[in-house]
This record gives structure tokens, C-alpha cells and sequence, in this order.
């Protein structure tokens, strides 16, 4: 067989993501169960969810689409939180729970009491993310 026919195994592998320079962060790919909360507006709609997962040190935020932009764009402050918190080297199910007893409030966002769950894998908190109707 010549190189040519050959599969190359860079593209055939699934990869995780890794960044070199810039700001501490969490990875955002874990494939075992993750810590979350949902964040609302001040209507009450939920934005998106905080998820964080301690053994693959990952943590970001995950939009509801029919949020609608405010979901996409409110995001990053929260990411920018999560930020502060891996650069004091905190674990992510540590840095949710801070967020949450802190009662954040970012750009008329804040964390849904009662909304702190446990989600089999990261796949199913898209799912949740997904549905129109979730809080």
C-alpha cells in the first residue's frame, strides 16, 4: 500500500483539545458525568448552563439555542468567570459551587435557585440545553 492510500491517523483520531498560549482555561470536552446550573435573565428564561467536570478539569458553558443570541453572548461573561477561577487553580465542581453560593450576577444573568443538578455525560446536558422548555 503507498502513502498515498493510506489512512492517515491525525484526522482519523478523536482529539481533545489542548491550548497553548493565553489564559488559563478548563477543557471543554469530558466524556464522564458533569456538575451543572442553569442561568436565567431577568424574565426568568433560561440562558444556558454551567457544567464543570473535576477528573478531565473541564468547565465552560453550554447555551440553550432558543435562548436566542442572549444565550450565545451572556455566555462568555460566565466563561470569563470560570477563567478567574482556573487561574487560582480552583477544580471546576468547586468553582460551580462558589459560583452558586455567591449568588452571581452577570450582566442581568444570575444562577436559577434550586437549579444545581448532576448530568450522566455532557452529550445529555446538550440534549437538555436543546429542549425548549427546560429550567
Amino acid at each position: 500500500m503507498t502513502s498515498e492510500n493510506r489512512p492517515n491517523p491525525r484526522f482519523e483520531e478523536d482529539m481533545h483539545f489542548q491550548r497553548g498560549d493565553g489564559p488559563p482555561d478548563y477543557g471543554y470536552r469530558t466524556d464522564g458525568p458533569v456538575r451543572h446550573f442553569a442561568v436565567a435573565d431577568e424574565t426568568g428564561t433560561v440562558l444556558g448552563y454551567v457544567w464543570g467536570n473535576d477528573e478531565d478539569d473541564a468547565a465552560a458553558w453550554e447555551p440553550r439555542p432558543s435562548a436566542g443570541p442572549r444565550a450565545f453572548n451572556g455566555g462568555f461573561l460566565w466563561e470569563m468567570k470560570l477563567r478567574e477561577f482556573k487561574a487560582r487553580g480552583t477544580a471546576p465542581t468547586v468553582a460551580l459551587a462558589e459560583m452558586i453560593m455567591d449568588s452571581i450576577d452577570i450582566e442581568s444573568s444570575h444562577v436559577v435557585a434550586g437549579s444545581q443538578a448532576e448530568a450522566p455525560t455532557l452529550a445529555a446536558l446538550k440534549e437538555l440545553a436543546g429542549k425548549p422548555d427546560t429550567a
